[in-house]
């Protein structure tokens, strides 16, 4: 019983961090109309893997996550400049940039199949549940404990620092990017910076909880959140504190029914997200029905 419990805070603990580094940027993607450019680059970074994972023969290696991180900023700027330069509108920016750079990555596993050990189910889909025995050892042989852990709390700290520094930045380009500009402030480099935070966050989360949870996560929390308040502050507490409900939950529904950490995580998130979209459209039409009742005696 100890060792499951053990077990058991780790992952959370990790799937909380996660969902948080994710909720995070996926506040400010939420704002910018841009949430399913995470979706996007979930999947164009796919040939920077596959390049990563050739030159360093593993899929841990620093390359892996450079050659992906490289995409994604490659895969962010394709669809700013069909936006901008080319007049394509957002949703095909999107889908034309992430179904030609997967293409490529798939193409690329394909043809070097023989060489290397790499397949897309590797690539796009985690195990957490694999985290307490996937563990950093030392060259000297000590351990230092899970080592998506670590790189979970790394991520936290990462973004935690990006959004802390640039947070009048973002705040402002978020809301109105015109008028950020007029007032001096480099939005396409704070886009560009937020783009390579979202692709670094999703591709070292990966190996932990799969394309799918990370997008989900980088989704669904924002969204959740939105539906309850429309001030900043909040908004980004409303999501992290969604982000650890469905962290916890979907970890102990995972082990009651013996079935996907990821899968479930996802699951409770849209349960969550939807009981919010009934429950506040209650409130808001109880909120109406007040004003009616009581407009007679306002004057």
């Amino acid at each position: 019983m100890m060792s499951f419990d053990q077990n058991a805070f780790l992952i959370i603990l990790t799937a909380s961090m996660i969902a948080i580094s994710c909720g995070l940027l996926g506040v400010f993607m939420m704002l910018r109309k841009m949430s399913m450019t995470g979706d996007a680059i979930s999947h164009a970074v796919l040939p920077g893997i596959v390049i990563g994972f050739l030159v360093s023969g593993t899929q841990r290696g620093l390359e892996v996550i450079i050659g992906a991180g490289i995409l994604g900023i490659l895969a962010t700027l394709m669809i700013d400049w069909l936006r901008k330069k080319a007049r394509v509108q957002l949703d095909a920016s999107i889908g034309i940039t992430f179904t030609l750079l997967f293409a490529i990555g798939i193409i690329l596993i394909s043809v070097f199949a023989y060489r290397v050990d790499l397949d897309q189910e590797c690539v796009l889909y985690g195990e957490i549940a694999y985290l307490p025995i996937d563990l950093w050892i030392s060259s000297s042989g000590q351990s230092f404990g899970p080592r998506i852990m670590w790189l979970a709390i790394l991520n936290l700290l990462l973004v935690g620092g990006f959004i802390a520094l640039f947070y009048k930045e973002l705040k402002i380009t978020s809301f109105d990017e015109k008028f950020g500009i007029v007032i001096g402030i480099p939005a396409s480099a704070i886009n560009l910076g937020l783009m390579s935070m979202v692709s670094y966050t999703t591709v070292s989360s990966f190996e932990a909880v799969g394309a799918i949870l990370v997008v989900a996560l980088l989704v669904v929390p924002p969204a959740t959140a939105y539906l309850w308040t429309r001030d900043l502050r909040p908004l980004i507490q409303f999501t992290i504190l969604t982000g650890i409900l469905v962290s916890v939950i979907g970890y102990y529904l995972a082990y009651l029914f013996d079935s996907s950490i990821a899968g479930m995580m996802v699951t409770v998130a849209g349960i969550v997200f939807f009981l919010s979209v009934i429950l506040t459209h209650k409130k808001f039409k109880f909120s109406l029905g007040t004003q009616k009742e009581t407009q007679p005696f306002s004057s």
